[in-house]
């Protein structure tokens, strides 16, 4: 037997919380302050500014030995993190589909940190939260009761699991024994889906040539009659079809595929029927946009995201399957120490890691639970809703602009366009147009192609963006257009609070009533 330690031994056993709480709880409070300083603040700084090279390399030290003070390590994240972060937050980031998150789920956040638990599996509290953000998410869509779901990091490993279920319902248990062997399964989506389905496709081991990308129609829709088209063709040539992808909110401009038609199709063809909803499936919690989505409700799998529309922090991905038996047959597997019980702590039912490739999970649904339980659904509604009425509002601005095309119509909450006018290469004075505003601190739109042109995208997502940020957008990418014009190799020099001031001053022509005053439309807590 191994000698046991003494009693002094005992006494100068580690542990990582503090001998004295005092001046750690400080230290906590001043941070929930700052976070909240920030938030209420992000008006007053730009939306991205470039980490400097110089504060880069204080992050390229060795593996810390020794300890070093909670207060230096938050005076460093204060430094070098903080000021350098994504820029979500800030009602001028129109780059990519981010949310804004929100004050209520970053305070989840912290509790959730403070619990500390796995929901992979046994019987507690958290896991309950999770299975009732599984049932909403399942009533938002227009789902039964006893649909099954999991909360994943993001849409692209819900979709993943989508293939999944689908291969394991067209194949069989034996596919996760036996594996796809020759079985010639083959999939479909729309050409404007997003990247994350081929790579679905590879590591679900049917590889991306298995997925067929169907043409769109000029408003950025599978085209259904093409879908049937190789459908039929891969039927006769003795392929396997076992999924059809429908998207609600294109990647590039927004689009939503006729869901309803793909959902009659795919039942007359009996092919898994699976939804992108990345961010577009949460339109359904606005009454003028849920007739968009008609279909869904039909759908096997759904795959969306709440860190999106639904303005929850990262990262927080769902995926609803409507048979429960399906989802839990395509993951579902009982290890030793896995043991379930009718009592105890390892009782609790269907354990989340049956339903997903995920055994250690963090309490991500806390944040969801909070945000919708503090907010309501309604109103987060009202912000999709919100989002789309700015891009609406950016189209007929944009649309009045000489000097800016409209490259795509406005399904959603996505415009994208470009500004000609100037000679020469147009897709590189964009790119460079967008880079500018960019590293200006103004505005954050990104771009992408359309139709074959690289156009500016304005991706409306943010709580806090109101009709003076469309404004200030354009006049930026105005601004940077006609001085690159005039030298192409040299940025214009443009600051936020003298775009925004001006825009104010102007005010948007065209357009009923005044700016909303900054942080009017936010998600703050009633």
């Amino acid at each position: 037997m191994a000698p046991q330690p003494g009693a002094a031994a005992w006494e100068r056993m580690e542990s990582l919380d503090p001998v004295d709480w005092s001046d750690l709880r400080a230290l906590g409070h001043r941070m929930v302050e700052d976070m909240f300083d920030h938030l209420e603040t992000l008006r007053d700084g730009p939306v991205w500014r470039p980490m400097p090279q110089a504060l880069r390399q204080d992050l390229t030290a060795k593996l810390p030995r020794k300890p070093t003070s909670a207060d230096s390590v938050y005076q460093d994240f204060r430094r070098l993190v903080q000021p350098y972060a994504t820029g979500n937050l800030h009602p001028g980031f129109m780059g990519w589909v981010h949310g804004g998150g929100n004050p209520i789920g970053m305070l989840a956040e912290l509790l959730a940190g403070g619990l500390n638990a796995n929901l992979g599996g046994r019987d507690h509290a958290p896991i309950e939260i999770e299975r009732q953000v599984i049932r909403w998410a399942a009533e938002m869509l227009g789902f039964p009761e006893d649909a099954s779901g999991v909360l994943v990091t993001g849409t692209s490993v819900a979709n993943l699991i989508g293939v999944l279920v689908a291969r394991s319902a067209s194949l069989g248990p034996s596919a996760r024994t036996d594996g796809v062997g020759q079985t010639r399964l083959v999939a479909y989506t729309s050409a404007a889906a997003h990247g994350c389905l081929p790579r679905a496709m590879e590591m679900a081991g049917l590889g991306r040539d298995a997925l067929r990308l169907i043409d769109c129609d000029r408003n950025g829709r599978m085209r259904l009659d093409l879908l049937a088209d190789r459908v039929a063709q891969d039927r006769a040539a003795g392929m396997r079809p076992f999924l059809v992808v429908g998207t609600a909110g294109s990647v590039d401009i927004g689009a939503v595929d006729d869901l309803s038609e793909i959902a009659t199709f795919a039942a007359r063809e009996k092919i898994w029927f699976h939804v992108d909803g990345a961010y577009g499936a949460l339109a359904a919690l606005a009454p003028k946009l849920r007739p968009l989505l008609a279909g869904i409700e039909r759908a096997d799998s759904v795959a969306f995201d709440f860190h999106k529309w639904a303005q929850v922090p990262y990262d927080a991905g769902c995926i609803v399957v409507r048979d429960a038996a399906r989802h839990l047959e395509a993951f579902g597997a009982e290890a030793a120490y896995l043991r379930r019980e009718h009592r105890g702590l390892a009782g609790g039912g269907v354990w989340p890691c049956d339903l997903g490739p995920d055994l250690s999970r963090g309490f991500r649904a806390l944040k969801v639970w909070m945000t919708f339980s503090v907010y309501g659904a309604d109103r987060i509604g009202r912000i999709v809703q919100q989002t789309c009425d700015l891009a609406s509002a950016l189209a007929e601005r944009i649309d009045r602009e000489p000097a800016l095309q409209r490259l795509a119509p406005v399904a959603l909450n996505i415009v994208c366009f470009r500004y000609v006018e100037a000679d020469g290469d147009l897709d590189r004075l964009n790119a460079d147009i967008v880079a500018d505003v960019q590293e200006s601190g103004i505005a954050a739109p990104s771009t992408t192609t359309v139709q074959g042109v690289l156009g500016i995208r304005a991706a409306i997502v943010n709580h806090r963006t109101n009709r003076a940020d469309i404004v200030v957008l354009v006049k930026a990418v105005l601004a940077a257009g006609r001085a690159r014009a005039v030298d192409k190799k040299k940025p214009p020099v443009m600051h936020r609070g003298q775009v925004y001031r001006e825009a104010s001053r102007l005010g948007d022509a065209g357009t009923r009533g005044p700016f909303p005053a900054p942080g009017a439309g936010t998600l703050a807590a009633p």
